[in-house]
């Protein structure tokens, strides 16, 4: 690496800790701005020692591709870092163009048939399922069916957005560019019932990905005024939770911020009591599960042989070996729980399959 190249490195890193810190500080607001700044950097020291110990122990081997990709990421986080920032203190953000009294939705009219062609493809995705009935109706009316062949590109990453999108049918690729100086690639497929767009909207940042139509198309479109003044506070809120839980886990901070968006959407959240059972032994097993909250403990032929506290995880040897559950897990305590369904956990979790692999290997003194 030439010096110019380490410049641009020490850059992006250093614009990285500058920009997350402002987007942090004016999202919380704090009185005394500036004690809370020097704690954020004393906090974010601390972990960047833990950080410079565990990779002097070498506990994985890092191939020179693996640190490359890092290196691009930690670049596209700077720069949505900057997009964050520039919009955290936009009209948008401070609700000029979201109040609700302002809001005029638009009625697109429809057949009852494509009516309850919506109201059936929301109900699968995660970011309407808590609107009344009402609301669901003003999202129904403002959405716009919208058909598309194959090869059309449907939103280019870098674009502005205006629009998100449910896939009422057909199938679809989503194809990101980590560097300019890399060809797209493609990381996902969307199929009916899925949905893409709302990060633009979400965030009132650029395109994160490009999606092509790869087959015949059937989409509907909800504009961004509609999903402002409707879905986007409740949304918000949501995605900082489950943002805040997966923060948590450590096999996770592998993936990227985009994928992290991904897999918050796909979680739903469950509760249980104390002595009650998640998981029973012998099961068939189709969720991927992550705590939140409390305690829960592994047993095998009735004896406890591990414990699980926030931030851990379970069930995943079930979904990647295709074996009945091997062990029975219990609460121990009222908690909390997050999971992923097997397609979401196939379709998500893909870019860390092997850690969850390796990271199998130590539960074989128990399941064997």
């Amino acid at each position: 690496m030439n010096s110019k190249e380490k410049i641009a490195k020490y850059k992006a890193r250093v614009n990285d800790v500058i920009q997350n810190m402002v987007y942090e500080l004016f999202k919380k607001q704090p009185e005394n701005y500036i004690d809370w700044m020097i704690e954020y950097l004393e906090v974010r020291r601390a972990k960047h020692n833990v950080r410079t110990t565990q990779s002097l122990q070498i506990e994985y081997h890092i191939s020179s591709e693996e640190e490359n990709a890092e290196d691009v990421d930690e670049l596209e986080k700077a720069v949505k870092k900057e997009q964050q920032f520039r919009t955290s203190v936009s009209a948008e953000v401070y609700g000029i163009y979201n109040k609700k009294e302002d809001f005029k939705p638009r009625v697109i009219p429809k057949s009852q048939d494509q009516r309850e062609r919506i109201e059936n493809k929301l109900s699968g995705v995660f970011m309407f399922q808590a609107l009344d009935q009402n609301e669901r109706n003003i999202i129904i009316d403002a959405m716009e069916e919208k058909h598309f062949n194959p090869g059309d590109w449907i939103i280019n990453q870098g674009d502005d957005g205006n629009e998100l999108y449910v896939v009422a049918s057909g199938q679809l690729d989503c194809y990101r560019r980590f560097s300019k100086d890399q060809e797209p690639k493609l990381i996902k497929q969307y199929q009916s019932g899925d949905m893409f767009g709302e990060l633009a909207l979400l965030y009132n940042a650029p395109r994160a990905a490009s999606i092509q139509s790869n087959t015949e198309s059937v989409l509907f479109a909800l504009d961004r005024s509609t999903f402002n003044a409707i879905v986007k506070e409740a949304t918000v809120k949501r995605r900082e939770h489950y943002e805040e839980v997966l923060s948590k886990v450590e096999i996770l901070k592998s993936i990227d911020s985009y994928e992290k968006t991904q897999i918050c959407d796909g979680l739903k959240e469950q509760h249980f009591k104390a002595q009650e059972y998640i998981i029973k032994e012998g099961e068939e097993g189709h969720k991927f599960y992550i705590v939140v909250k409390g305690s829960l403990i592994a047993l095998k032929q009735n004896e406890e042989v591990l414990k699980y506290q926030s931030g851990d995880y379970f069930g995943e040897l079930a979904l990647i070996n295709k074996v009945p559950r091997q062990a029975t897990i219990q609460a121990e305590t009222d908690c909390v729980v997050v999971y992923l369904d097997y397609q979401a956990f196939i379709r998500l979790l893909g870019p860390i399959e092997n850690i969850l692999l390796r990271n199998a290997e130590n539960y074989k003194k128990f399941v064997n």
